[in-house]
């Protein structure tokens, strides 16, 4: 006889709200079989919110990434110092240059009074 363990196997739960909406992970739940696993999302999901699609998948299924992927993947993104503003901290003082380098109102009003004489 096989385990109850070996019996139930656990599913995860996606859903879309809309068309353009992107499918979230709503719960996981423990079932026989697919149809099952179905039904139940439907009736524990379906019956509290609006959504246009479910899906139900089986949580073996689902690919994982790996400890050495993870580690992989974080070495690789180590490089992406220019997307931080730490290489930009000079533009404040340039910025501060140029306003000083610009006209104000009583310079610009100086101006009438020298053309008049």
């Amino acid at each position: 006889m096989a385990n109850e363990s070996d019996f139930y196997q656990v599913y995860e739960v996606f859903s879309r709200r809309g068309n353009k909406a992107p499918m979230q992970h709503q719960f996981s739940l423990l079932a026989p079989n697919k149809e099952m696993a179905m039904m139940m999302a439907q009736e524990n999901f379906m019956r509290r919110e609006e959504v246009i699609d479910i899906w139900v998948v089986k949580q073996n299924d689902i690919r994982k990434m790996t400890s050495e992927e993870r580690q992989g993947l974080t070495k690789r993104l180590d490089n992406k110092q220019y997307r931080t503003t730490k290489g930009y901290g000079y533009l404040r003082q340039k910025w501060k240059e140029k306003e000083q380098g610009m006209l104000d109102e009583k310079e610009i009003m100086s101006w009438k009074e020298v053309k008049k004489k």
